[in-house]
Order: C-alpha cells, then sequence, then structure tokens
C-alpha cells in the first residue's frame, strides 16, 4: 500500500488544523503510519509460517491458526488508520470546495460585487459542523478499533502457547507463537498512541465547543448592549419630544402667563401696607 499518497494529502489538512488538530498528525504519522511501515508489517510477516503445533495431522496447523487469529493485526490496523485518516481529507475537500466557488462568484460578479466567505479555510458555518464530525468520527473508529481489539485478544496480549482442539486435530494440541514478546511490545505501543489520538481528539472538540460558545455568549451580549442603547435613545427622544409639545401647549394657550409689574418697587410697598 502506497501510504505516500495519505501523507501528502494529509499534510495540507495541517494549515486548516487547530493546535491540538496538528498535534494529532504528527502523532499518527510518526508514532502510528512509521511504526506500521517500518516493524509492524516486519514482525508480522512471519506469524503463520512460524506458528507451529505438536502435531503432523495435515490441516491442523492451518485451523489452529485460523481460530486463534481471526484478523491479522497488521490489516486491521491498516483499516484502522485509512478510517482515521479519510475525516481529514473530507475537511480539506471541503476547503477546496469553497475555494472553487469563491473563485467562481469573483468571476462572476467581479472584486467589487462583494465576497462569498471572508476566509474559505476559516471554520464557520458548514465547515466548523465537517470539522467537530471529523474530530467525533475519528475517536469513535479509534474507540471502537481498540474494542475489537480487546474482543480478539483479551488485553491485547498474545501467550507463548495456546491450546487448540479443533477439527481436524486428532486431540488437544499445544501451539507456538513465534516473538510474542515482541509482539506484545509493538501490540500496547499502537494501543498507547491510539489512546493518546482519542484524548487529543477530545480535547481538540471540547475546545471547538467552548470557543463556539464563548463567541455566541460574547455577540449575544453585544445585541443585548445595542439594544439597551437603542431604548435608552428613543426615551430620551422622547421626553425631549414630550418637552418640547408642552411648551406649544403653553404658548398656545388662551390664558396669558403671569406679567411681572412695571415697577417691583411700588407693588411690594402695596403689599406690606
Amino acid at each position: 500500500m502506497n501510504w505516500g499518497i495519505f501523507e501528502g494529502l494529509l499534510s495540507g489538512a495541517n494549515k486548516y488544523s487547530t493546535a491540538f488538530g496538528r498535534i494529532w498528525l504528527s502523532l499518527v504519522f510518526i508514532f502510528r503510519v512509521l511504526v506500521y511501515l517500518v516493524t509492524a508489517e516486519r514482525v508480522w510477516s512471519d506469524d503463520h509460517k512460524d506458528f507451529d503445533c505438536d502435531t503432523r495431522q495435515p490441516g491442523c496447523s492451518n485451523v489452529c491458526f485460523d481460530e486463534f487469529f481471526p484478523v491479522s493485526h497488521v490489516h486491521l490496523w491498516a483499516l484502522q488508520l485509512i478510517l482515521v485518516t479519510c475525516p481529514s481529507l473530507l475537511v480539506v475537500m471541503h476547503v477546496a470546495y469553497r475555494q472553487a466557488r469563491e473563485k467562481k462568484h469573483q468571476e462572476a460578479i467581479g472584486k467589487d460585487g462583494g465576497r462569498l466567505y471572508l476566509d474559505p479555510s476559516k471554520k464557520r458555518g458548514g465547515l466548523w459542523w465537517t470539522y467537530v464530525c471529523s474530530l467525533v468520527f475519528k475517536a469513535g473508529v479509534d474507540a471502537t478499533f481498540l474494542y475489537v481489539f480487546h474482543s480478539i485478544y483479551p488485553r491485547y496480549t498474545l501467550p507463548r502457547v495456546v491450546k487448540c482442539h479443533a477439527d481436524p486435530c486428532p486431540n488437544v494440541v499445544d501451539c507456538f507463537i513465534s516473538k510474542p514478546e515482541e509482539k506484545n511490545i509493538f501490540t500496547l505501543f499502537m494501543v498507547i498512541t491510539a489512546l493518546i489520538c482519542i484524548a487529543l481528539n477530545l480535547v481538540e472538540l471540547a475546545y471547538l465547543v467552548s470557543k463556539r460558545c464563548r463567541e455566541c455568549l460574547a455577540a449575544r451580549k453585544a445585541r443585548s448592549e445595542n439594544l439597551d442603547h437603542r431604548l435608552d435613545w428613543v426615551t430620551a427622544s422622547s421626553k425631549q419630544g414630550d418637552l418640547l409639545s408642552g411648551d406649544l401647549i403653553f404658548l398656545g394657550s388662551d390664558v396669558p402667563p403671569p406679567l411681572l409689574p412695571d415697577h417691583p418697587q411700588d407693588h411690594v410697598k402695596k403689599t406690606m401696607v
């Protein structure tokens, strides 16, 4: 399998990811893909050839091997890595779709006609949901494969000797697994890296959701402050209108306002007398 294609495509997803997403991509390629390509395939290349049973009954070794290894570790890891990396490719495709749509819009209307997206790679709208769903899917895939591995191989480890009594074996036979300790080390390494990837996906998901909640609360607070400002302005305008209307009513009334006398001192003297 040519993993260079996936490496080239997912390297483009690196610039559309958050800091947690970049750490996740580095962890996947350095500690999972490279380990799988360099060591895992070589360690499990001789698992069937070196699986020996203490019997010469034809077909017994093959039946016992199929019973104990229903699915190969290498094949499960390959499928797991493909499914885990596919959501990142969907994010890249979504960004490319938005960029192509923005380009067509600019060609049809012109640069002065506005933009569909201020930044096509910014996680807003549908792209935000695509990114969030990709995180949920990646965490779900890793968790599902960990459960499958644990169901097939309890505690993710391989014993040195297994008992087999399947047909056509004449009786209970002992079968020996080659390099069990080496295989257990790589299996536990892949399990631990998968758990770390799940934790990074959940942390990134919590970061994106909390950031969006903060942005929504800030926008709601700004709208409420703007509404309060408008209400205050309307109230002040209504009060000013009431004062002006009161002055007009006073000036238009039939009763004239009281006038001061021409000589205030004479009026004061008369009052005192």
